[in-house]
């Protein structure tokens, strides 16, 4: 039964890598009456523990989560909830980690403290499983050492998992003793084995001899003797010693003469059998016994682990944060919380916050009946009892919990006859107990104080326990109907009112907590909706005095202005919602928008790369036909070759005028540039097609590229001199490639290639292409005088 504490699930308070949580994990806690039993049954404590409990992998863990205490130890509270933090995280990211369900094994602990018993096959298998259970919890806490260092300091010695092996070749997992378990168990089967088949063998011979007939039966077994049946009026034919008779009488079970010796020797080996057994169960037992101390340290280990599991999934299942646990008197603050048997029956129970400020010691909670208060204040207290077990609540992200040394409760009727208390009487002996003990690190709570007794008597005894309270600085949380109370809360320091919501329409409670405003009772109201006489409700009101009229009048107002308040804090927080999802839905628009421009953006880029390739390809299969027509023209050696060639170098020209026209029809538009013809990169567009810029449709028709720039009705004009300025790479290879066809054609030695000095761009390209042409002797750069690194000059072979 360890204590809890708290640390953020998030982000924990204290890990210090579980050097506190070895300290106090690691042994039992020292419990502090914090509460009494009569205390923690008004708080149904008990009811609470066993939700938790239900979420243990076996009856040792749900047993010690059922034995939970609230702790008034800080740091082990910490610690404990640090356990439980740690193992949220472990569930969240999906580990594997899960308690086994491990045997307890307590009794045979106990059973081993005694010198010279022998467990019991059942006893001795259960310390197996138990043994083997051990160890696998002892490996997954290994496992996790690093990610839950908290958790893995629960690792306790355990015994040898060879003892388990041990067991388990010796015994069947029903208990039975295997044959092979020892030497003399061994001989001693075999011998019963064979002595028994020849007795049996005997038997059945001797009611062949006599006849089947003469029982009508078989061989059987009577008082550990074997024997055959025989009809009592046939009892003078067959010798031997009776061992019993038949239910009607009507048949003897006879052992004969001659089956006695075998019998005998029979038992004489199931003797030695037993004893073999006995001596088998005995080592096995001394075996364990050496361990009892490690065996009784693993089964904590399992009973902690699995202790802390259950604790984790409650966590998990209730969405529960660990509060911050601080040393009593500090702030209190609850965040979202539920009460804990509210929410096991409920699916959609209403959290409440709640804050006492370290300067705020008293809230008085006012409303009408069946508002919720009552279960407001056991909600309370029992978050507090269960955080102060190690067991995190159902409260929210930054809830702060005090650590109280004693939580005082005095809910319901406590009216006794046998004790002649009225319930007046009752509440006022529960008063004198928490006045006479209740200090600055407790915890009060009280239902409906003042009532009970004349009005105005119970409203001033009330109030003067509150002052008492307040003045010690215990935190106390109080519900009442009492007007006066009201009324003290807002002009006393220290003490804050409260109250339930309650729907003035429908006069039903909504259950939502309000702070610093007092609650009504509405008895009137609800009075008349039951349809009690007007008359009667009229001189009710009438009745009522002055004070509570004009009190319950401004309560009213206010309830009214907060109503309105609530009506447009939900209107805003609606629009906010709708312009918020207005924001997501336009951002995805214009991201999918992006998305579909980026594919259009690509598409032109491939479109125009193939354009390109296409282009070139057309081009370059063209000039291979030139360049081949006049390398014959310059071998032609007769008129009848120099013809052929001629024709060969109109052939290719023409191909090239072909090949221009293919891209025409392709759609790319060819025009002249000087001495230098282009075919321009624009593809024309069909009748209709809108440009780009114009809207925001983009045409997939319209692609940009520049062409090789090539003369479309002549072979190249030859010349010395290339100016490639301001052309892009390709297109400047493909001038240089022209222009040494032409300057090649015409037999010119050389060609003065222009590329200006720039960032040395296209004097690299310039000579890329110059290295891979054949037919270039050598080129180099120019002089300094000539042009320098702005100009190659090229020299033919």
């Amino acid at each position: 039964m360890l204590p809890a504490g708290r640390v953020n699930r998030d982000n924990p308070e204290e890990t210090r890598k579980g050097v506190l949580a070895t300290e106090v994990a690691s042994t039992p806690s020292p419990f502090a009456g914090v509460a009494t039993d009569q205390v923690l049954g008004q708080l149904e404590f008990t009811a609470a523990l066993d939700i938790v409990a239900g979420h243990a992998v076996s009856p040792l863990g749900a047993s010690s989560v059922r034995s939970r205490k609230p702790s008034c130890a800080a740091a082990e509270i910490r610690c404990e909830l640090n356990v439980v933090v740690e193992l949220l995280r472990l569930l969240d990211a999906g580990d594997p980690f899960r308690p086994e369900v491990v045997p307890d094994v307590n009794h045979v602990v106990d059973a081993l403290r005694v010198s010279g018993n022998v467990l019991e096959p059942e006893e001795l298998n259960a310390v197996r499983s138990a043994i083997e259970g051990m160890a696998s919890v002892k490996r997954g806490l290994e496992r996790i050492a690093d990610d839950a260092p908290g958790v893995a300091a629960l690792t306790e010695e355990t015994p040898p998992i060879d003892i388990a092996k041990r067991i388990g070749r010796a015994l069947e997992p029903d208990g039975a003793v295997k044959d092979d378990a020892s030497p003399e168990l061994a001989k001693a089967r075999r011998r019963v084995r064979e002595t028994r088949s020849r007795l049996v063998a005997l038997l059945q011979n001797q009611l062949k001899q006599y006849g089947r007939d003469a029982g009508g039966g078989d061989v059987t077994l009577k008082g550990g003797r074997y024997v055959i049946p025989v009809r009592r009026d046939d009892r003078e034919r067959v010798r031997g010693i009776v061992h019993g008779e038949s239910s009607s009488g009507a048949t003897l079970f006879v052992e004969p003469p001659e089956a006695v010796e075998l019998g005998n020797e029979l038992n004489a080996w199931e003797a030695e059998e037993a004893r073999a057994v006995l001596a088998v169960l005995r080592g096995l037992t001394e075996l364990v016994r050496p361990h009892n101390e490690s065996l009784e340290s693993g089964l904590t280990m399992c009973r902690r682990v699995d202790d802390a599991y259950a604790r984790a999934r409650y966590a998990e299942d209730v969405d529960g944060h660990a509060p911050t646990m601080s040393e009593a008197p500090c702030e209190l603050s609850i965040a979202q919380g539920v009460h804990p048997l509210l929410l096991a029956e409920s699916e959609d129970p209403v959290p409440f916050d709640m804050v006492l400020g370290p300067d705020q010691h008293t809230l008085l909670v006012s409303g009408p009946n069946a508002g919720g208060k009552t279960v407001m204040l056991k909600a309370v207290g029992l978050l507090s009892a269960l955080a102060q077990s190690g067991v995190i609540p159902p409260v929210g992200k930054g809830t702060a919990l005090p650590v109280f040394r004693q939580l005082f409760v005095d809910i319901g009727d406590h009216q006794s006859i046998a004790a002649s208390l009225s319930t007046f009487s009752a509440h006022v002996a529960a008063l004198k107990h928490i006045l006479l003990n209740a200090d600055a690190r407790s915890l009060v709570l009280l239902d409906e104080i003042g009532g009970g007794t004349d009005p105005m008597e119970g409203a001033a005894l009330a109030g003067a326990t509150l002052l008492s309270l307040n003045d010690r600085r215990s935190a106390t949380v109080a519900t009442t109907h009492l007007s006066e109370l009201k009324d003290l809360a807002a002009r006393t320091s220290g003490v804050v009112n409260g109250s339930l919501q309650f729907d003035t329409e429908a006069l039903t409670p909504t259950y939502r907590f309000i702070r610093d405003q007092p609650g009504r009772s509405y008895g009137i109201a609800i009075a008349r909706r039951l349809g009690l006489p007007r008359d009667v409700l009229e001189t009710a009101e009438e009745l009522q005095p002055e004070r509570a009229r004009t009190l319950d009048a401004v309560l009213a107002e206010a309830e009214r202005k907060e109503d309105q308040v609530s009506r447009r804090v939900e209107e805003v927080e609606l629009e906010t919602a709708r312009v918020e999802k207005l924001q997501r839905e336009n951002e995805a628009l214009a991201a999918t928008l992006e998305q579909r421009q980026k594919a259009i953006d690509e598409r032109e880029r491939e479109v125009e790369r193939q354009g390109r390739e296409q282009a070139r390809e057309f081009l370059l299969q063209a000039r291979r036909r030139v360049e081949d027509a006049l390398g014959i023209a310059r071998a032609a050696v007769t008129e009848a070759t120099a013809k052929e060639a001629r024709r060969l170098v109109e052939e290719g020209v023409r191909e090239e005028g072909d090949a221009l026209k293919k891209l025409e029809k392709a759609g790319w538009r060819v025009a002249g540039s000087g001495e230098r013809g282009t075919v321009n990169g624009e593809r024309q567009r069909g009748k209709g097609e809108t440009g780009r810029g114009k809207g925001p449709q983009v045409d997939d028709n319209v692609v940009s590229t520049a062409l090789p720039p090539y003369r479309p009705t002549a072979v190249p004009t030859a010349s010395t001199e290339l100016d490639l300025r301001g052309l892009t790479g390709d297109e400047a290879e493909d001038a240089l490639l022209l222009a040494m066809d032409a300057a090649i054609a015409d037999d010119l030695p050389w060609l003065r290639v222009i590329h200006g000095k720039g960032t040395g761009v296209l004097r690299s390209r310039v000579a890329e292409v110059l290295k891979r042409d054949g037919r270039v002797a050598s080129f180099k750069l120019a002089p300094p005088e000539q042009g320098g690194t702005g100009v190659t000059t090229v020299e033919f072979k």
